[in-house]
């Protein structure tokens, strides 16, 4: 399902005016890796909050990405331009203590840990699945667009989404693979890659 039109132009003119097009940012500014992982949530069929959220995911900064468009005390602003439910998720994924969360994530009793109050929690599973959409989105994005990226943390990477991987939609497991991994996903009998089979 795709996003509204206003609710997406009205993202992109905030990111504008608080200035993600001169952020310099791997394959160009950080506007266009952040709509490249907005169209990547599309394409893998993820609902529109969650592609709103992946458009966004910047605003507050992350664990890996300290430069913040927006402080946390404007948090209501951000949900009034693209909804409630894609802020929170914004919200969620720059929040995340990526060092105490990402081992156990996949577990039904995950504890995250949030970067901004050091409080740990146990989100919900669509939560969680979330997140880690979100953040195979965003992380193949810089492995497809920087080789010396994909070169130095491709193995690791494909290892946190193996441990993901009952979070993940099939497209984007199978885009993991594709990206990350250095052979082909195993086949059935009849030559079917298993990645793609249901």
């Amino acid at each position: 399902m795709p996003v509204p039109p206003a609710a997406c132009d009205q993202a992109i003119a905030l990111l504008r005016e608080l200035g993600a097009a001169k952020i310099a940012h791997p394959g160009g500014t950080l506007l266009a890796h952040l709509q490249r992982v907005q169209e990547q949530l599309a394409v893998w069929g993820a609902r529109p909050a969650l592609q709103l959220a992946g458009l966004c995911h910047a605003f507050y900064g992350t664990d890996g990405f300290p430069t913040a468009l927006m402080s946390l005390e404007r948090r209501a602003e951000l949900a009034a331009a693209i909804g409630a439910e894609a802020e929170a998720i914004v919200y969620l994924y720059a929040s995340c203590d990526r060092k105490a969360t990402y081992p156990s994530l996949a577990d039904a009793d995950a504890s995250f840990r949030d970067r901004f109050t050091g409080r740990a929690r146990n989100p919900e599973p669509q939560h969680r699945r979330d997140f880690a959409e979100l953040s195979a989105a965003n992380e193949l994005d810089l492995a497809r667009i920087d080789p010396s990226f994909s070169e130095k943390w491709g193995a690791e990477l494909l290892a946190l989404f193996t441990r993901f991987r009952p979070l993940l939609s099939q497209p984007a497991w199978s885009a993991c693979h594709a990206v990350l991994a250095s052979d082909p996903p195993p086949q059935d009998c009849a030559g079917r890659r298993r990645a793609d089979l249901p």
